[in-house]
């Protein structure tokens, strides 16, 4: 239970230390939705998704104004596509794309996941479509995301969607260079990919989940600043044991917080309440930025040697802290890093404090992995496939959650920046070792076999 004290700190985080809700999302089923006429597909979805989630908004946003908590984002994600949607020719699913975005203006949510593809073993002819109708579904719609599951510590790294994605992404980039190649920020390449994620561009309805949950996932980056900044301001020297556990408490008051919007909001819609993501995400602005976490705890800037040790601190106290708090925490649960979508990690990266190479050893402790990471345009299929992999043998191997959202900026090389605009943000774009080279090991293609610590019947 919470003290005088901390209920007093919780208010305190509310009024003046950026803590909110950063999206709650409903999962729809849209299995009995299938349909080999495309009319009747589509019409069965936008009815499913308009019935279900016709009074989301209205209800995040009362039951936010009651507690003074805002629900920043409310988003839905469906089951994936590439399954319900088999039948399917890739230009019909650019369709069934346009229609989700449809679903999404009319019941006014900020982003539908679920253009989704689980391929870490092998492609069936419905994951092929999809996978080919990605770069033009994307590019002409602006609420659709998907994302694409190539590696699992089960299944090991199916190299031949790895080197379809990485043509996926230059074809996603091209058909949108008029505003830097944004599609990309809509597609994730996943390992180990949650069924439960709230976040986007992530977000789908796992097979094994119910008709209809709520997710809810819940930021606070500015918040657990402003607790290791207290600490170290009225305690002198205290060491990162009692940082961890300043953390801790500070992510279990945040996790609170967020189930209870959560289960309300799934109380008031009658479905069922699923988990609550306690992930550090943060946005553009001054004030919820994770970077500005690693100044606080003494280092020049993210990307500076100490980085990785610390971020492996501030990630493992998230958790612990969200799973006190919550017998049902989910997704992905601990610390984000997108470069664009905050400013500190995007000016560490500007001046030459974080590299890709430091980015991609950070994913190793983090809970995503390379987020929202503008790269030079004239960088190669294959090298961005060789990226993908690496990050890829991360996850697989940890057995971890490991992702890849790459933007390989049209037109623009190195040290020039990129503008997304919104939570999407702008940033420096990185430069990428033999960046424009061909690279035979990836051509081999094949599947990189499971680890052995995949056995465990």
């Amino acid at each position: 239970m919470l003290t005088g004290r901390e209920i007093i700190s919780t208010l305190e985080m509310l009024q003046n230390e950026h803590l909110d809700v950063r999206t709650v999302t409903l999962g729809i089923s849209l299995l009995d939705c299938a349909d080999n006429d495309l009319k009747r597909f589509k019409d069965n979805i936008m009815k499913r998704i308009t019935t279900l989630a016709k009074d989301l908004v209205k209800v995040c946003n009362q039951v936010g104004d009651k507690y003074g908590i805002p629900v920043v984002n409310k988003r839905i994600a469906v089951s994936p596509v590439a399954v319900v949607g088999a039948s399917f020719s890739s230009s019909q699913l650019v369709e069934i794309a346009k229609m989700l975005n449809d679903a999404a203006e009319a019941v006014d949510v900020d982003f539908i996941g679920g253009f989704t593809a689980l391929v870490e073993k092998g492609m069936a002819r419905g994951d092929r479509e999809l996978i080919r109708a990605i770069p033009q579904a994307l590019a002409e719609t602006n609420r659709v995301c998907a994302s694409v599951n190539v590696a699992s510590t089960l299944a090991g790294i199916n190299m031949n969607a790895v080197l379809r994605m990485g043509k996926v992404i230059k074809q996603a980039a091209d058909l949108s260079k008029q505003k830097d190649g944004i599609a990309c920020a809509k597609l994730c390449v996943f390992a180990n990919m949650p069924q439960d994620i709230p976040f986007m561009a992530g977000a789908y309805l796992g097979i094994g989940e119910p008709d209809a949950v709520i997710n809810v996932g819940v930021s606070g980056p500015g918040v657990v600043k402003k607790a290791i900044d207290r600490s170290l301001g009225s305690k002198g020297h205290i060491d990162l044991g009692r940082i961890s556990e300043i953390i801790k408490r500070t992510a279990y008051k945040v996790t609170r917080v967020g189930e209870l919007i959560g289960r309300e909001v799934a109380e008031n819609l009658n479905i069922c309440f699923g988990v609550a993501d306690l992930s550090l995400a943060p946005t553009p602005h001054v004030g919820d930025s994770v970077g500005e976490i690693f100044q606080s705890l003494g280092l020049q800037s993210i990307g500076v040697p100490g980085t990785t040790a610390a971020l492996a601190l501030l990630n493992d106290a998230v958790k612990k802290g969200g799973a006190f708090a919550s017998s049902h925490v989910g997704g992905l649960s601990g610390a984000f890093i997108p470069v664009s979508e905050d400013l500190n990690i995007g000016k560490a990266a500007e001046e030459g404090h974080l590299t890709l190479e430091k980015l991609e050893a950070l994913t190793s402790v983090c809970s995503v992995g390379l987020d929202m990471v503008a790269i030079p345009g004239d960088t190669s299929e294959d090298t961005i496939s060789a990226i993908i992999a690496d990050e890829m043998a991360i996850g697989v191997v940890n057995k971890k959650t490991t992702a890849a959202r790459l933007i390989p900026v049209p037109g623009k090389k190195a040290g020039e920046r990129a503008f997304f605009g919104g939570l999407l943000g702008e940033s420096a774009i990185i430069a990428v070792n033999n960046a424009k080279g061909s690279n035979p090991f990836i051509r081999l293609a094949g599947r990189i076999p499971a680890p052995i610590h995949s056995l465990t019947n």
